[in-house]
């Protein structure tokens, strides 16, 4: 393709592998497009899909996909929609060869290609699954050599955008500032409705506003020339988008001022979002930077078992009920103790309660181990044996079973000229990508200077969600919580007060971590990151919840003294 100066409308109909299988059909007949992305992949789906592949060499990918494109390939084709997604998975060959197929079966002259390169698996001996997050320009290529449909591994998930972005406006890789505005365009598409409606911290007040949240539509870009665009969805579609709903998305899982990639570090304190009419918000102003020197390998490896049961403590002593079972099964794994034991007591008992579930509380007992008879007999027989012979009112949710294999991530770096990124066309002429030539290590940005202070008279004690939205996430370990504001004058007040420390106080189990707090002035935003409170990843399922999903929630939940002229 060719620089033009039309906009280029990029639709997503995929957020996570097992999102609403209906959303590709919706977004190819509920409005125009030029090409729609699916985002399939995410660390722990890379574990799930490694996992697969050791039962079937051939698997490896996101089936779900295949089973979209049967009901809507022709649809696409009729309308001239370009279809890329990151479903290879551990097998893009595999699935490109299965789209072939399947066009053949439904009579469909559809060109496919795909882009490979991320597997470093063989390098990282032990690994379940090690693939290195690759840039756009394979799948530009792709698509500059006609390309139907385009299919990936592990590519970032912005790539998806910049990828089109590239060929349908002839970019280079020199072209920073407008690859950094597709990258944050495809960071606002990338999990679907989130970023219209979904999730979303003010979804009452939305309600009460007349957004149907039930069923929420799927997002868009108008993306133009100069990096540029509006975030808006199909007409007639669920959910809303406004500034709200993008400045949550824009802080979900990311970390400081500069985002970086494989093809372009973005400066997302340079972002500027203005409401351009109902259900439209444009993103303008986006710097970029080269990128930096390496590339981000995630690797996954089985960790070892892990086993969990629920003890129901109900009505009084509730404590001294949880203390007795703790004694009881710590003496009776005494002989062979599983690696790693882990108690929490969830007070979810009220006093005089009405029904017996709101009387009770859970004990959570959480065993981890290399060896599955540890955690697995082992626990299951000290367990059950105390039926008759423990607290009263002694039951479990659910008994424990064999104990089923965990998985643990991390991530590792490569020099960008390690892998060999190449796009496989659909007559199976291969392309190789250069690595990106003009470099950067990144280095910490200084603090922005912040607002002056907000003068207040008195204060409310409150939850911090009255005036606060929040969104949280997980990368590896690591979780992040953005913090942001709707007006002025309440991040005046919110960039003063809610510091590390404070942070700290509202999240105790942070306390021991490194917090580290970015201020982004443009969005009126907070984004705080705290260090290995994931332990190794969602696949080890290491606290309560594993992905810090709801983890900005509990922070907005939280009280502190409000001025009142805020509330």
């Amino acid at each position: 393709m060719t620089r033009q100066a039309r906009p280029l409308r990029i639709g997503n109909a995929s957020g996570f592998y097992g999102d609403r299988f209906d959303a590709m059909r919706e977004m190819l007949t509920g409005g125009e497009l030029d090409v729609l992305t699916g985002d399939y992949l995410a660390e722990l789906t890379m574990l799930i899909l490694g996992r697969d592949r050791l039962k079937d060499p051939g698997a490896g990918y996101a089936r779900t996909f295949l089973r979209q494109l049967e009901e809507c390939l022709g649809l696409a084709r009729e309308r001239g929609v370009r279809i890329v997604a990151n479903a290879g998975g551990l097998n893009p060959a595999g699935l490109a060869d299965a789209v072939r197929q399947l066009a053949d079966r439904l009579g469909l002259p559809v060109r496919v290609a795909h882009v490979e390169g991320d597997d470093l698996t063989a390098a990282n001996p032990g690994s379940l699954a090690a693939h290195a997050y690759l840039g756009g320009f394979g799948i530009a290529a792709c698509l500059r050599e006609g390309a139907d449909v385009v299919v990936t591994g592990r590519v970032t998930d912005a790539a998806l955008v910049t990828g089109p972005a590239a060929a349908h406006f002839g970019w280079g890789p020199g072209d920073h500032d407008r690859l950094a505005g597709a990258v944050v365009a495809g960071h606002v598409l990338e999990c679907g409705a989130q970023a219209t409606g979904g999730n979303y911290a003010f979804f009452h007040e939305a309600a009460k506003s007349g957004a149907d949240l039930r069923r929420p539509g799927f997002p868009l870009a108008e993306l133009h020339e100069d990096g540029s665009c509006v975030i808006t969805k199909h007409p007639g579609t669920g959910g809303f988008v406004d500034v709200g709903t993008v400045t949550a998305q824009l802080l979900y899982e990311t970390a400081g001022a500069r985002y970086a990639g494989p093809d372009v570090t973005a400066r997302l304190d340079t972002v500027r979002l203005t409401q351009d009419g109902p259900d439209r918000v444009r993103i303008d102003g986006v710097r970029g930077e080269a990128p930096p020197p390496t590339l981000k390998v995630g690797v996954n490896r089985l960790g070892g078992f892990r086993n969990e049961v629920a003890f129901v403590l109900t009505g009084l002593d509730i404590e001294a009920k949880a203390d007795l079972v703790r004694e009881q099964l710590t003496d009776a794994l005494a002989k062979s103790p599983p690696a790693e034991v882990r108690w929490d007591l969830v007070r979810t008992d009220r006093p005089d309660a009405p029904s017996e579930e709101t009387g009770s509380a859970l004990l959570r007992l959480v065993v981890r181990d290399p060896s599955q008879e540890a955690v697995g007999r082992a626990l299951s027989g000290a367990a059950i044996e105390l039926a008759l012979a423990s607290y009263p009112g002694f039951h479990v949710l659910a008994p424990p079973g064999k104990g089923s294999p965990y998985g643990v991530f991390e991530d590792v770096y490569v020099p960008q000229g390690d892998v060999d990124h190449v796009a496989v066309l659909h007559d199976g002429r291969r392309i190789p990508v250069p690595p990106a030539h003009d470099t950067v290590v990144l280095d910490e940005l200084p603090e922005p200077p912040l607002p002056q202070p907000l003068s207040h008279g008195s204060t409310t004690r409150a939850p911090l969600g009255l005036v606060a939205g929040a969104r949280s996430g997980d990368k590896g370990g690591n979780a992040n919580v953005g913090v942001w504001v709707r007006s002025d004058d309440a991040w005046r007040w919110l960039a003063h007060e809610l510091t590390v420390d404070r942070f700290r106080q509202l999240i105790p189990e942070s306390g021991p971590l490194k917090v580290t707090r970015h201020p982004l002035p443009h969005l009126r935003a907070l984004n705080f990151v705290v260090e290995g409170i994931l332990g190794e990843g969602v696949a080890a399922q290491h606290r309560f919840d594993p992905q810090a999903k709801a983890l900005g929630e509990w922070l907005r939940s939280r009280h502190l003294d409000i001025p009142e002229i805020l509330l």
